[in-house]
């Protein structure tokens, strides 16, 4: 996602036009949520909304919709997660989090994945994160004012886990210890919880919600 904004911010996708990411996985539910109502939206959708958002920056509205996983025992508001964004710019994205993901037996083969893909004026990317398969992520793109329109894609060794967390926390030591400010702030992460907050009001009153109807 990190090398992704770099193409956005220089410009190589041309103007953004629509962003999607897309999971079919199950996620491990860890056992301290069976005493919550909340489920997807707050604990997973919440990893696809912050990107959104670090790619694009805050929307002016989110539709959010749902309906329970069938494969989820205790009870639940949101399982199988569709949100609607639409940013200032005027890019519309979606983010999507089938946490059913088809059934699950002896001899099924199953394709669990996260895919995602940014169309823009100049180009498009696409690729995969890199759970709960434990592979590496992906990114490729083409671009009619860097690659001749041709599809590049570069590679790397690193993966969601363990290096996404430790090089959240190492940076959060370099701030401390530079006395900089983080790259990842607990004002940032406010206002990604405000768009946690935004969708399940649109899902409770069924309708879009505005994100200045949010306080923060």
């Amino acid at each position: 996602m990190r090398v992704l904004k770099e193409l956005l911010d220089r410009g190589e996708l041309g103007e953004p036009v629509f962003a999607q990411i897309d999971m079919h996985a199950i996620p491990h539910w860890q056992g301290f949520l069976a005493d919550y109502d909340r489920l997807t939206l707050a604990n997973m959708s919440v990893h696809h909304l912050d990107v959104l958002r670090f790619l694009f920056g805050d929307p002016d509205e989110i539709t959010t919709t749902t309906r329970k996983d069938p494969r989820t025992t205790f009870d639940h508001s949101d399982g199988i997660t569709i949100s609607t964004m639409r940013f200032p710019s005027g890019v519309v994205a979606l983010s999507l989090e089938d946490v059913w993901s088809g059934p699950r037996a002896e001899g099924y083969e199953d394709d669990q994945h996260i895919r995602w893909r940014v169309d823009g004026t100049e180009g498009v990317a696409k690729g995969t994160i890199g759970w709960p398969t434990g592979e590496a992520s992906t990114l490729t793109y083409a671009s009619t004012k860097t690659t001749g329109g041709k599809w590049v894609t570069p590679t790397w060794d690193t993966m969601w886990f363990p290096q996404a967390f430790i090089g959240v926390m190492e940076q959060l030591q370099h701030a401390v210890t530079s006395g900089t400010a983080p790259a990842l702030s607990v004002a940032d992460n406010v206002r990604t919880v405000a768009l946690i907050e935004a969708g399940y009001r649109s899902i409770a009153e069924g309708r879009t919600v505005k994100l200045s109807e949010i306080q923060i």
